[in-house]
């Protein structure tokens, strides 16, 4: 079979990268820092969390730019809380949002309720106007349990979206063939993904970069402007801050992607390829 690589018409060996901003909609400051990365500096994708307090604000600043929705059932921040678009009871933690640990959700959430929670956050993204390319998981939630997964698998299939999934070796360490399972439905997602375990994507991104396999890699970052309300919101601003600097600034990345030889391509890409192939 042809690698990805090849089926999006580039030579097998290329090394293709889509750099995306992830939690548009989270704050004001994320959607000015992740509307400046896609327009002004190395970002090709981001990702909406609909149910966040400046979703649509960010959907009010919308030109036209590759962006998928970051499906949530999480509210993480002590002080700062979003909860569902629909009612759902089994997604509330009892202090006005969504659980704030992924442990939390998987003991409680009601699948049929997440199911419909997480369909309607796609279609109020498509109602706000968004050509939406992607679909992706806060804090990954989705990809851990095979019961929440089949969910994720069940909305890329009847959106035709392409989805962000972990590499390998996270299938081995989760227990369960999700890559497989995608990959038999016709669902796209990008070779290789580097996860996160905090805020700031500087450092990770830059070790990526120094050894950038051939294929599709996927690398993500937080971005948001330095503002009051960013530092009342959490306290890792300034890893925030940093990854909007690292997108943004020419002298950041743009030297390393091009003596690496990475083409930057975005989700777009994918979700073509992907609904031309499903319809043959």
């Amino acid at each position: 079979m042809a690698s990805l690589a090849e089926r999006l018409g580039h030579d097998p060996d290329a090394r293709l990268l889509i750099v995306t901003c992830d939690e548009l909609g989270s704050s004001h400051a994320a959607n000015v820092g992740v509307y400046e990365a896609l327009r002004d500096g190395i970002a090709t994708s981001a990702s909406l969390m609909v149910p966040c307090p400046w979703a649509r604000e960010a959907a009010s600043r919308y030109r036209g730019e590759d962006i998928g929705v970051e499906l949530t059932l999480n509210a993480e921040h002590d002080l700062y809380r979003w909860g569902p678009i629909t009612h759902a009871p089994s997604l509330l933690d009892g202090d006005g949002g969504f659980p704030r640990t992924v442990a939390d959700l998987w003991d409680h959430a009601d699948l049929d309720e997440a199911r419909r929670e997480l369909r309607a956050q796609v279609e109020r993204a498509i109602l706000w106007g968004f050509d939406v390319s992607h679909l992706d998981s806060h804090l990954g939630v989705l990809q851990g349990k095979p019961e929440f997964f089949d969910i994720y698998l069940d909305l890329a299939i009847e959106f035709d979206l392409p989805i962000r999934l972990p590499g390998p070796e996270a299938e081995r360490r989760i227990g369960f063939p999700f890559r497989s399972l995608a990959a038999e439905e016709g669902i796209v997602f990008p070779d290789h993904f580097t996860r996160l375990r905090r805020v700031g994507s500087r450092r990770a991104i830059e070790r990526v970069l120094q050894d950038l396999p051939p294929g599709v890699t996927e690398v993500h970052a937080r971005p948001a402007i330095d503002t009051p309300e960013l530092r009342a919101q959490t306290p890792d601003w300034p890893g925030r801050v940093d990854d909007h600097d690292l997108l943004v600034d020419e002298r950041g990345l743009r030297p390393l992607l091009d003596r690496v030889g990475a083409v930057l391509i975005g989700y777009r890409e994918l979700r073509e390829l992907q609904r031309s192939e499903r319809r043959r």
